[in-house]
C-alpha cells in the first residue's frame, strides 16, 4: 500500500514538473522599448501632467460641463462598457471550466420490434417494451498541462484589455470634446473680427464717397472700397457654416441630437502651464491604449500555451448513474445503475490540426507583440509632437502680437494720410488692412494651437481616466 502511494505521489510530482514545461507564465519581454521615447527630453522628474484630473486641467466651467455630459452619454463609451460586460462573462465561463459538468436526463421510451426481424417462434419474446430512465451524468477534465489555467489567464487579459480600451476611448473623448470646443471658440472669434471689419469698411465706403464728392479720391477708389467690403462680407457665410458643423460635431460627441452649444469666449481661456512629461517608461502604466496592447499580447501568449497542450494526453473522468425500470411505479425499486470511466487520450494523428493551431497561435502572438511595440513608439511620437507644437505656437504668438501691433499702427496712419490726401492712396490702406486681418486670424490660430496642443499632450501622456 505504501509502495502504491509512493508511486502515485511520484507520478503526480512528475506530472507537475512536465506540465510546468508545457505552459509558461507571462513576463514582459526584455526587448520592449520603454525608455528614451521623447525627443530632446532627458528629464528625470517622474511627475507627469497625466496624473492631473481632467476637471483640474480645464478652467472653463462650460467646457467641464460638456465633458461630463459626454462621459455620461457618448455612445462609443457605452459600447465599450458593454464590451467589458461581455469579457467579464467570458472570464467567468473560463473559471467555471475547472468544475465538472452535471446533466439530468429523464426519458421514457416505447419500442416495438418487427416479428419478421426476430429469429424466434411467435410469442416467445416480448416485441413491445416501455422503459423509464432517471439518471445523472457528470464529466471532469483534469487540468494536467495547464490548458484551463492558461485559458483563464487569457480570458482575464481579454477583460483587462476591454477595460483599458474603454479608458482609452474616455481619454480620446475628453480630448475630442475639448478640441472641438476650442475650435468653436476660434470660429466665433474669427466671425467677430470679420463682422467688426465689415462695419469698418462700410464706414470707409461712406468716407471715400464723401471724399470723391470733394474731388480728393477717384470713383475707382470708391468702387475698390465697396469690393473690399464685400470681400469681408463673403467670409461670413463660410464661418457660419464652420460654426454650424462644429456644433453638430460637438453634439455627436455628446451623444445627443443637433442644437446650439452654450460656450464661453476664446480670450477667456486659461492655458494649463504645468506641462511636466515625467519619464517615458510611465507611458506603459499611464496610457490605456498601451495597456490594452500589452493585454492583447498576453492573451495571444496564453493562446499559444493552450495550443501547446493539445499535443499531450488529456485525462477525463466520466460518471453516470440513476434508475431504470420497465414500470414507472418500480423506478426506485432495485433499478439502480451506474458506471464510472476514467480515460486518458493521447493524440497521435490529427490531420495536422494541432501543428497548424500552434503555428497560428505563435504567429498571432508575434503580431500582438509587434502591435504592442508599435503603440509604445507611437505614444512617444505623439508626446514629442504635442510638446513641440505647443512650444512652436507659444513662440509664434509672441511674434504675432508684435506684428499685429505694428500693423494696427500702420493701418491707422494710412487711413489718416488718406483722409488728408497726402502721399498715399486707397490701395495702401487696403493692403495694410488686409495684412492686419490676416495677422489677427493667424493670431487666433496661434491661441487655438496652444490650447489644443496642451489637450493633445495631456491625452498623449495618458491623462483623463484617473
Amino acid at each position: 500500500m505504501n509502495i502504491n502511494r509512493k508511486i502515485v505521489i511520484a507520478l503526480f510530482a512528475l506530472l507537475l514538473i512536465v506540465s510546468s514545461c508545457v505552459t509558461t507564465r507571462y513576463e514582459r519581454p526584455d526587448d520592449v522599448k520603454s525608455t528614451e521615447l521623447y525627443r530632446d527630453n532627458a528629464s528625470e522628474d517622474t511627475t507627469s501632467m497625466a496624473d492631473v484630473a481632467w476637471d483640474k486641467l480645464f478652467s472653463d466651467p462650460q467646457l467641464r460641463s460638456l465633458i461630463e455630459r459626454g462621459l455620461a452619454q457618448n455612445l462609443n463609451l457605452k459600447q465599450a462598457v458593454e464590451r467589458i460586460n461581455a469579457s467579464q462573462a467570458y472570464l467567468k465561463q473560463s473559471k467555471m471550466a475547472f468544475l465538472p459538468t452535471l446533466q439530468l436526463d429523464i426519458t421514457s421510451t416505447d419500442a416495438k420490434q418487427s416479428q419478421r426481424a426476430v429469429n424466434a417462434p411467435p410469442g416467445l419474446l416480448q416485441l413491445t417494451t416501455h422503459t423509464n430512465r432517471l439518471q445523472l451524468g457528470t464529466s471532469w477534465e483534469a487540468d494536467i498541462w495547464g490548458k484551463l489555467r492558461s485559458a483563464k489567464r487569457g480570458a482575464l487579459a481579454g477583460m483587462l484589455q476591454s477595460d483599458a480600451s474603454k479608458r482609452a476611448i474616455q481619454t480620446q473623448l475628453i480630448a475630442d470634446i475639448a478640441n472641438a470646443y476650442y475650435n468653436l471658440l476660434a470660429f466665433d472669434k474669427q466671425l467677430k473680427i470679420t463682422q467688426e471689419t465689415i462695419e469698418i469698411r462700410k464706414q470707409q465706403v461712406l468716407t471715400l464717397t464723401a471724399l470723391q464728392e470733394s474731388g480728393k479720391v477717384t470713383s475707382a477708389e470708391v468702387l475698390q472700397s465697396e469690393a473690399n467690403q464685400y470681400a469681408a462680407e463673403v467670409m461670413v457665410p463660410d464661418l457660419q457654416n464652420k460654426i454650424w458643423q462644429a456644433e453638430n460635431l460637438m453634439n455627436y460627441l455628446l451623444g445627443q441630437g443637433p442644437g446650439k452649444i452654450e460656450r464661453g469666449e476664446l480670450d477667456t481661456q486659461v492655458i494649463f502651464a504645468d506641462l511636466r512629461l515625467g519619464v517615458s517608461s510611465q507611458l506603459l502604466k499611464n496610457r490605456p491604449d498601451v495597456q490594452a496592447a500589452e493585454y492583447s499580447f498576453i492573451s495571444a501568449f496564453e493562446n499559444t500555451n493552450v495550443a501547446k497542450t493539445y499535443f499531450y494526453p488529456s485525462l477525463t473522468l466520466t460518471a453516470n448513474g440513476g434508475f431504470a425500470s420497465f414500470k414507472i411505479q418500480e423506478i426506485f425499486s432495485k433499478s439502480l445503475f451506474y458506471n464510472i470511466i476514467g480515460g486518458l487520450v493521447q493524440p497521435i494523428f490529427n490531420r495536422g490540426q494541432n501543428k497548424a493551431r500552434l503555428r497560428a497561435a505563435k504567429a498571432e502572438q508575434q503580431v500582438a507583440f509587434y502591435n504592442f511595440q508599435d503603440v509604445i513608439l507611437k505614444s512617444g511620437m505623439e508626446v514629442s509632437n504635442a510638446l513641440f507644437s505647443y512650444q512652436n505656437a507659444t513662440e509664434r504668438e509672441l511674434i504675432r502680437n508684435k506684428q499685429i501691433e505694428s500693423l494696427t499702427t500702420a493701418v491707422d496712419n494710412t487711413r489718416e494720410l488718406l483722409s488728408n490726401r497726402s502721399e498715399t492712396n486707397y490701395t495702401d490702406v487696403l493692403s495694410s488692412e488686409q495684412n492686419l486681418i490676416a495677422a489677427q486670424m493667424n493670431g487666433i490660430n496661434d491661441k487655438l494651437d496652444q490650447l489644443q496642443s496642451v489637450v493633445n499632450l495631456y491625452r498623449a501622456l495618458g491623462g483623463g481616466w484617473k
